[in-house]
């Protein structure tokens, strides 16, 4: 599963080659201190076992701290992490880096706020990733507004670049993705708030089960609180595929999140109008339960 094979699918860009240096400096060593306290919050809250799972920060315009391949996230320590360049050539450390970089690497190049992200196997939201579902929406505040309407991506082998571009017509879109029959994808800013948003996942899956066994309906949240809590996240600068209004119907019914399968089912279409019906008739239909 060790490849040093370019994969991306985005354009071409003219960078620099990667600089050693900045693995050795001071910034980089508090980088791979925060690394391994999330690898540990990570195992100890069982969001990975074995050798699972994995983490990276982009320190440099072509440089990448990561994780290397067969350690457990509860054992790294500074001295075991990597130094990669946007294409998964390793430029420094002792031990190889992860074979699935790759995946972050695609999410560097497609969303140039991404500087961190990481990859788990949290139990209830990979429940989720196993059955081919994503959780509903318009339930917890907390989880609208961190991480939102997430999507998941088609289940490809780990490690090969067809796993690594599974995520590109989700991610700008989307910083939490469930990745089919596997985990999920975090990115942010920086890697404990990657991590967040993994754990706010988790929870709110989790709960979600919990509350299917007690045989009462969901609350769900009106038109207006889901405003608000919208309008909150857009202020916060995250990402949200309801901010954009073509893809409304998909946010709101759960319809498929296949590439230009909205955009097709559209076409000679009003799409504002549509829009207009289907919100007021999903919401209506929330509020009735």
């Amino acid at each position: 599963m060790y490849t040093e094979t370019p994969i991306s699918t985005q354009p071409a860009t003219t960078l620099a080659p990667a600089d050693p240096r900045l693995f050795s400096t001071a910034e980089a060593e508090e980088i791979k201190k925060e690394i391994c306290a999330v690898g540990r919050k990570l195992w100890l809250r069982q969001f990975v076992d074995g050798n699972g799972g994995n983490i990276s920060y982009r320190i440099g315009p072509n440089e990448v701290i990561c994780t290397p391949t067969l350690v457990s996230k509860y054992d790294l320590t500074p001295d075991d992490l990597c130094l990669v360049d946007l294409e998964g050539r390793q430029v420094a450390g002792a031990k190889p880096r992860t074979s699935e970089i790759f995946l972050h690497l695609e999410i560097y190049k497609a969303v140039p706020e991404a500087k961190s992200a990481v990859h788990c196997h949290p139990p209830h939201a990979t429940a989720y990733a196993i059955t081919g579902k994503v959780p509903p929406n318009l339930i917890i505040p907390e989880f609208e507004v961190f991480v939102g309407k997430v999507a998941i991506s088609p289940y490809k082998t780990p490690g090969t670049p067809e796993f690594a571009q599974t995520v590109l017509p989700y991610v700008r879109d989307h910083n939490t993705i469930l990745l089919a029959n596997h985990g999920i994808v975090c990115w942010a800013d920086t890697v404990t708030h990657a991590e967040w948003y993994a754990e706010v996942l988790e929870t709110y899956c989790w709960t979600l089960m919990l509350a299917a066994q007690l045989s009462s309906p969901i609350s769900y949240f009106n038109e207006q609180q889901t405003a608000d809590l919208l309008e909150m996240k857009k202020k916060l600068g995250l990402p949200d595929a309801r901010f954009d209004e073509a893809r409304m119907q998909e946010c709101l019914t759960g319809e498929s999140h296949a590439p230009n399968a909205l955009s097709e089912k559209l076409a000679g279409v009003d799409v504002e109008s549509l829009v207009r019906t289907i919100t007021k008739s999903v919401l209506e239909a929330l509020n009735a339960k």
